[in-house]
């Protein structure tokens, strides 16, 4: 074999492990970079629910003291139990939404802040710091509930999920209400 086909040679095996070496290298970068992105999506997940979960539990907390206070619904605990409750879950709400303020999308950030509006309405009445009539309370409460499907189009959008949670397939729904108490007999 002649100098000039051991160069050839010698040539193709340097380049064939280069090509070898920056395919791995691609490679190795796009996993990495997917396996980040994934980690991070879960997070927001877990994130996205989590702050969902809070909002919800501090308005069923401000409707068990909204409904005591205005004698709608019997409670065995004392209203300042009720408070504490209230409490607790705000405190748990603003934790979940300092989250979605970390890891959330910019869509996702604003249906927050438009829901915490609502939420915060929704408590103020509950504890006597605004004043409102029955209506006026299940019209904050069908409004927050919009707000919350507003939020999970953008948590969906922002995790590139399709579909729709609103829309022509899912109609609004109004709020599970008891049917109105029927006098009785003797009144």
């Amino acid at each position: 074999m002649g100098t000039g086909a051991q160069l050839v040679t010698i040539a193709a095996v340097v380049i064939g492990a280069l090509t070898t070496h920056l395919t791995n290298h691609l490679m190795e970068r796009s996993r990495n970079r997917h396996q980040l992105r994934t980690r991070w999506d879960d997070k927001k997940v877990d994130t996205y629910g989590e702050y969902v979960e809070a909002a919800k539990t501090r308005i069923a907390a401000s409707a068990r003291l909204y409904e005591a206070r205005e004698n709608l619904r019997e409670d065995h605990r004392p209203e300042e139990e009720l408070r504490e409750d209230l409490a607790a879950a705000a405190r748990r709400w603003g934790s979940a939404f300092e989250r979605v303020m970390l890891l959330g999308g910019d869509g996702a950030i604003e249906a927050g802040h438009e829901l915490n509006r609502l939420v915060a309405e929704i408590d103020w009445q509950a504890t006597g710091r605004v004043t409102g009539t029955l209506e006026e309370w299940r019209e904050r409460h069908r409004a927050a509930f919009r707000a919350i499907n507003a939020f999970h189009e953008e948590a969906r959008a922002d995790l590139g999920i399709q579909g729709s949670v609103t829309g022509e397939k899912h109609p609004e729904r109004d709020l599970l209400l008891p049917p109105a108490r029927q006098a009785s007999a003797g009144d």
